[in-house]
Parts: structure tokens; C-alpha cells; sequence
């Protein structure tokens, strides 16, 4: 690799569900920030041994969900009562019970689209390139090995410590990941 080339951080392989749990676990309790584990199956357990927290994307949900349910008695009452007021019978020209199908389409509609936006937003995607990529040994990420990788951005990244701590979790194979 030429030297114009930036660090993108350490990539370390392990053989089993077990070691990148203990691996992870260790890296959380160290302190590091910027971090991520590629496995080919969800690992129950995973999220509490790397620290995450609970998901935000539920809010996008709910403000999502809100908006669709106020818009659409907004516009039912907007057409019904002022843009085209028909009355027939002596029936109110607005009422929350037959708007009510509409608005909970509209709920559901822009809940689904505030929990697509929510977790594209979060997960900063579409993200068409990732350095990792690069290795040739991540390719078995899909298949049998199970990977972690230590960004260098991360303040308490040190080529030296950071190495030794991955060693000391029992990785059996280190790469220095350029972008």
C-alpha cells in the first residue's frame, strides 16, 4: 500500500460467537467509541456486551406516526368543511369518526416513512464504501469469522495499545485497515 494512504483503524478475526462477545465486551470496558462487530448471524447478547443503547429510531416513529394522524384530519376537515362543503341531510360537515379510516392511513404511512428515514438518518446510509471492505479476510465475515474493527478516528485509539488489547482478547489475526 502507498503511504498517501490514511489509517482507517485495526481489524481483528476471531473463530467464535464466544471470543468476539468476550472481545467486545473488553473493548467496551476499555473505553473505545468508535467501534463495530461483523458477524454472519445476529449474536444474542451483542448489543449489551458492546454498551449500545436503546435504538432512537422510535422516536422518528412517533413523530412520524403524530404528523400522519394530524394531517389527516387536517385535510378531511380542510376538504369537507371549506374546500368543498357538501351538506347533505343536515350531517356535520366534519366528524372524527368517519375521518378516522383516512387519518389512520396517513398515521401508518408516515410512521413506516419517519422508521425508514429514522434508521437511514442514524445509520448515516447510504454509506456506498467502507475501508474494511478491502481485506480479503472480511470476506469470510459473511460465511465463518466473526470481526471486529477498531476505527482510528477514536480518541482512545493507540496503533500500540490498541493492538495489544485486540491480542490480549484472543484475536488470531490482526490487520491495519488504509483507506
Amino acid at each position: 500500500m502507498s503511504d498517501s494512504t490514511v489509517k482507517y483503524g485495526l481489524l481483528a478475526e476471531f473463530d467464535t460467537a464466544a471470543d468476539i462477545m468476550h472481545a467486545a465486551e473488553k473493548v467496551r470496558d476499555a473505553g473505545y467509541r468508535r467501534w463495530d462487530v461483523y458477524t454472519p448471524f445476529p449474536i444474542h447478547g451483542m448489543d449489551d456486551a458492546m454498551g449500545l443503547k436503546k435504538s432512537k429510531v422510535g422516536w422518528f416513529t412517533f413523530f412520524g406516526g403524530a404528523t400522519g394522524i394530524s394531517l389527516g384530519y387536517l385535510m378531511i376537515w380542510w376538504m369537507n368543511a371549506y374546500d368543498y362543503a357538501i351538506v347533505v341531510g343536515g350531517k356535520p360537515l366534519f366528524s372524527a369518526i368517519y375521518s378516522f379510516p383516512v387519518a389512520y392511513e396517513c398515521t401508518i404511512l408516515l410512521a413506516a416513512f419517519g422508521s425508514l428515514g429514522g434508521m437511514l438518518f442514524l445509520n448515516r446510509l447510504p454509506r456506498w464504501y467502507n475501508p474494511i471492505f478491502s481485506s480479503e479476510r472480511f470476506k469470510k465475515a459473511t460465511h465463518d469469522k466473526f470481526f471486529l474493527a477498531i476505527e482510528a478516528m477514536d480518541p482512545k485509539f493507540s496503533d500500540t495499545e490498541t493492538r495489544k488489547l485486540l491480542q490480549d482478547s484472543g484475536s488470531k489475526h490482526i490487520e491495519e485497515v488504509r483507506d
